[in-house]
């Protein structure tokens, strides 16, 4: 056999192999007469684990390309040149063909872990179900009667529910808009897909905060952006820092959470967003803004979103219910410039024909109730306490082997853990002492440091989460 794995590439060797059998089958290399070298044969001739072999004839065997027979050997299914000439298609390549890239496996194992309930769960970045106002939308829709349409809606969304999100941005974020600019959207996720799909192409330089929960999302990858970093400190991301990216690559876009920000939980400060739209505005660039948990502010002092001194419209500013109500209800909204939202608004069109007038109308009567300043007052004052738990166990469990800084809002307690230590090993050791959280890596380049979110998990959950935490550093010093 003149075929040889190439070992620089990052296919799986076995995949290499089972590619090129299937491609020898369809070109008449393996001929249907003949069996198949056997397992040890082929092994020893390309000079790979036998296992290797065994872990490719599995996947064209399931895939029914070949069949395996005691005492026959392997050989090419019947199925394929036999009288049904019935094909089964290799999946695998398929999967692996689609431009829209997977979640990073650290976040597709994280999610599956986190649906055994017994973990302890500091990674989920949405409210525990406590925290949604059950009770208060129950309440709610048993007192009113439901008014919206159920054929298609507009195609930017329920027209009641974009004029009380105008209203409730002049109130609770001081963001003059009004509804031809406003998008709703299935979450702030399918937001930035739009923005991402719809406003830039392959090729262009795109800015993104380090660390940044942007860092871990595959659709700046899957669209063929180039990202460059803007390192985060105790007060956001240096404008200076921008500056310069844009005069050395020509950033054709920002991606900012400058309010208590995903996953250092810092606020950018005012004369720092002040710089930032005099760039924008200087050199054209657009900015976006994701901002879900501006209203989570645990000092009492308004969290104005960068949307609020925008006056040139920059800023395309994203933000939804799912970090504030509840995550289920999937009602986000994007606001910019009419032009920008009828193309994305198309876009969506084509997606999903449209947001489900039910939970719009949910949405809409809640925003519009009593029931909503006492709910946000209630979750900050919760939230709150649960930040102040995770503190305090992490001071009196790790006091040595653990820095933060302190968030003023938001969900999240961003982690330096001290000391050498493998970071895949200190999840698994975690997982294994029944505690689970987002490793660093996943959210920036930066080494030594883990995400905490303190939403997931009652008080008493959270203490026990830290001490798992720590026995699990200390099993690996032994």
């Amino acid at each position: 056999m003149d075929w040889k794995p190439d070992r620089s590439r990052k296919k799986a060797v076995y995949r290499q192999l089972a590619e090129y059998i299937e491609s020898g089958i369809a070109n008449g290399t393996f001929p249907p007469d003949k069996p198949l070298p056997s397992e040890r044969q082929l092994a020893k001739e390309l000079e790979i684990n036998r296992s290797t072999v065994v872990a490719a004839y599995d996947e064209l065997e399931s895939n029914g390309l070949i069949e395996r027979k005691r005492g026959s050997g392997t050989i090419i299914s019947k199925d394929i040149w036999g009288i049904t000439k019935k094909r089964v298609p290799s999946w695998n390549r398929y999967i692996e063909a689609g431009s829209f890239l997977p979640n990073l496996p650290v976040m597709q194992r994280i999610r599956k872990e986190t649906e055994v309930q017994k973990i302890i769960n500091l990674a989920s970045g949405e409210l525990s179900e406590d925290l949604f106002p059950l009770n208060a939308l129950q309440e709610m829709i048993s007192t009113r009667t439901f008014n919206g349409r159920l054929g298609y809606d507009h195609p930017q969304g329920s027209g009641p529910l974009r004029n009380t999100i105008t209203e409730h941005v002049k109130r609770f974020r001081g963001i003059e808009a009004n509804s031809s600019s406003i998008l709703i959207t299935s979450g702030a996720q399918q937001a930035l897909h739009l923005i991402v799909q719809c406003l830039l192409k392959p090729g262009d330089a795109i800015a993104l905060e380090e660390p940044s929960y942007h860092y871990s999302l595959p659709v700046f990858q899957s669209a063929g952006l180039r990202p460059y970093y803007l390192p985060v400190d105790k007060e956001g991301m240096n404008p200076e820092d921008l500056l310069e990216l844009y005069k050395k690559h020509r950033i054709r876009m920002i991606f900012l959470n400058p309010s208590f920000q995903n996953p250092t939980g810092t606020y950018l400060n005012h004369n720092r967003r002040k710089r930032i739209l005099e760039i924008s505005s200087e050199y054209g660039i657009p900015v976006v803004e994701d901002d879900p948990y501006s209203l989570t502010s645990f000092t009492g002092k308004p969290a104005s979103p960068l949307k609020s001194f925008d006056h040139h419209g920059n800023v395309l500013y994203i933000s939804s219910l799912s970090k504030i109500v509840a995550s289920g209800l999937r009602i986000g909204w994007i606001i910019g410039p009419a032009p920008v939202i009828e193309r994305l608004s198309d876009a969506k069109q084509q997606v999903d024909f449209g947001h489900a007038s039910f939970t719009q109308w949910i949405a809409n009567e809640f925003l519009q109730s009593e029931y909503f300043d006492v709910h946000i007052h209630h979750l900050v004052e919760q939230l709150r306490i649960r930040r102040d738990q995770i503190v305090t166990s992490l001071n009196s469990y790790l006091p040595e082997q653990v820095e933060f800084h302190l968030p003023e809002g938001g969900i999240h307690l961003w982690c330096k853990v001290l000391g050498e230590y493998n970071e895949a090993h200190l999840l698994e050791n975690s997982i294994k002492n029944g505690v689970i959280y987002v490793p660093g890596s996943t959210m920036g380049i930066r080494k030594g440091y883990i995400r905490f979110t303190f939403a997931r998990e009652n008080e008493g959950n959270i203490d026990e989460g830290i001490k798992r935490f720590r026995n699990a550093i200390s099993d690996l010093k032994y």
